[in-house]
C-alpha cells in the first residue's frame, strides 16, 4: 500500500466573520480525530453521529471510532450506500432517524467520513437537525479534500437538477488525512484531479505549471507523496481564500463553479452516477474553454493547455450526445441562474476567470458542437 510521508500537520485557517475553523492536512488524521476535537473545544461525553459509506467504513471506521472513544466521546456509526444516486431526501431522512435514535442534542456533533456525497448530505442533515448542530468534515476522496469539504455548501439533488436543495452550514473542522487516498479507486482519484485543475485555471497559474511539469496525473503513486501534499495545500488555500472573501456565494465565490454549469447538465441529463462529478466538470471545463475561445477571451494555446492537462489526468473531454433543447432547458434550471439569465464562468487567461451573463443560445450550441467533435 502506498504510504504518505509522515509530517507535522499543515493548518490552513478559514477566518470567517461569524465562525472560523481550520483545514488540517496531515498523515494519521483518522487516528487523531479524537485529539483534534478536544483541541477545538468539544467536551468528553459528547454524542457524535459518524456518517460514512461501505467503501470507507471497511478500512477506516474501526480506527476512527476507536480514536473518538479513546478521547472520551460517545460515537454512533451510520453507514449509507455510496454514490451520487443516493444524494437525495430519502438519505437525509435516514440520517435524521439515526440522529433521533442516538439522542443527538443541540450540542451534539455529526461527522462526515467519506467523499463529497457523504459530506454534502451530512452537512445538510446537521444544518436541519434541531435547527442546526455542529458538523465536522473528514474527506477521504481527492475531490472532497480539495473542494467539497471546505466552505460550508451542503445539500442534496432534486430530480430536475443537482444540489437544488441545500444550505450553507460551515464545519467546525476539516480534517484531511492524505493516507486515505491509498484506498481510493483510480477513477475516483482522476475525478478529483478535475477540481485541482479547476483551481489552477481560475486562481493559481503556478499550480497549473506544477501540474504541467508532471508526466502523469492519473494516480497517487504516479504523482508522489510530497507533490501530492503540495497540491492539497495549494488547492485548499485557494478554496479558503475565496470562501473568506465570499462565504455565501454572493460575488467572487461564483468563480468556483468554473466548468460546473455545463458539468451539472451532463450529470442531470445522463443520470446521476453515470458520470462522476469530476468527470462531468472536466467535460464542462473543455466546453467553457471552447466558449472562451469563440468569444476571444483567451487563445487557442491556452484552451489546448487546459485540455491537455485534463487528458493527462485521464479525464473525459468530449461532450456526450444530448438533446440540445434539453440542454438549454436544464441550463435555465441551474441554481446559478439569476433573473432568468444563465451565468457562465469563463477564463480570460490561465489563472484568471470572470462571470459573464451575456452568453447567447447560439454561442452555447456552437461551442457544444465543437466539443462533440
Amino acid at each position: 500500500m502506498f504510504s504518505i510521508v509522515k509530517r507535522e500537520a499543515h493548518r490552513i485557517p478559514i477566518a470567517l466573520e461569524h465562525q472560523s475553523y481550520e483545514v488540517v492536512i496531515g498523515g494519521q488524521g483518522i487516528k487523531a480525530i479524537g485529539e483534534e476535537l478536544l483541541m477545538i473545544g468539544f467536551k468528553k461525553g459528547l454524542k457524535i453521529l459518524v456518517i460514512t459509506n461501505p467503501d470507507v467504513a471497511e478500512p477506516y471506521s474501526e480506527l476512527f471510532i476507536k480514536s473518538l472513544k479513546k478521547s472520551g466521546f460517545v460515537p454512533t456509526l451510520l453507514v449509507l450506500e455510496a454514490g451520487e444516486g443516493q444524494k437525495n431526501q430519502k438519505s437525509i431522512g435516514l440520517i435524521h432517524d439515526a440522529a433521533y435514535s442516538s439522542k443527538l442534542e443541540r450540542g451534539s456533533l455529526m461527522i462526515a467520513l467519506g467523499g463529497g456525497v457523504i459530506g454534502d448530505m451530512t452537512g445538510f442533515a446537521a444544518a436541519t437537525w434541531l435547527r442546526g448542530i455542529s458538523v465536522v468534515q473528514v474527506p477521504t476522496t481527492l475531490l472532497a479534500m480539495v473542494d467539497a469539504s471546505i466552505g460550508g455548501k451542503t445539500g442534496v439533488n432534486h430530480p430536475q437538477g443537482k444540489n437544488l436543495i441545500g444550505a450553507f452550514h460551515q464545519p467546525k473542522l476539516v480534517l484531511i488525512d492524505p493516507e486515505t487516498l491509498s484506498t481510493l479507486p483510480t477513477r475516483e482519484f482522476k475525478a478529483g484531479m478535475a477540481e485541482v485543475i479547476k483551481y489552477a485555471v481560475i486562481l493559481d497559474p503556478e499550480l497549473f505549471n506544477l501540474l504541467e511539469e508532471l508526466s502523469d496525473l492519473t494516480s497517487l503513486s504516479k504523482i508522489g507523496s510530497q507533490t501530492l501534499e503540495k497540491i492539497l495545500i495549494r488547492s485548499a488555500k485557494a478554496k479558503a481564500k475565496i470562501v473568506v472573501l465570499d462565504e455565501r456565494e454572493g460575488g467572487i465565490r461564483a468563480i468556483l463553479n468554473y466548468g460546473h454549469t455545463f458539468g451539472h447538465v451532463i450529470e442531470t441529463l445522463c443520470g446521476y452516477g453515470t458520470w462522476l462529478h469530476g468527470e462531468a466538470v472536466a467535460i464542462g471545463m473543455v466546453a467553457v474553454g471552447e466558449l472562451a475561445l469563440q468569444r476571444k477571451n483567451w487563445k487557442k494555446e491556452e484552451a489546448d493547455r487546459q485540455k491537455s492537462l485534463l487528458k493527462k489526468a485521464g479525464l473525459p473531454t468530449k461532450w456526450p450526445k444530448l438533446n440540445l433543447d434539453e440542454v438549454i432547458n436544464t441550463l435555465h434550471g441551474d441554481k446559478k441562474v439569476k433573473d432568468g439569465v444563465i451565468r457562465f464562468v469563463i477564463a480570460n487567461k490561465i489563472g484568471e476567470v470572470k462571470v459573464y451573463n451575456d452568453v447567447t443560445k447560439n454561442e452555447i450550441i456552437n461551442c457544444l458542437s465543437k466539443v462533440n467533435e
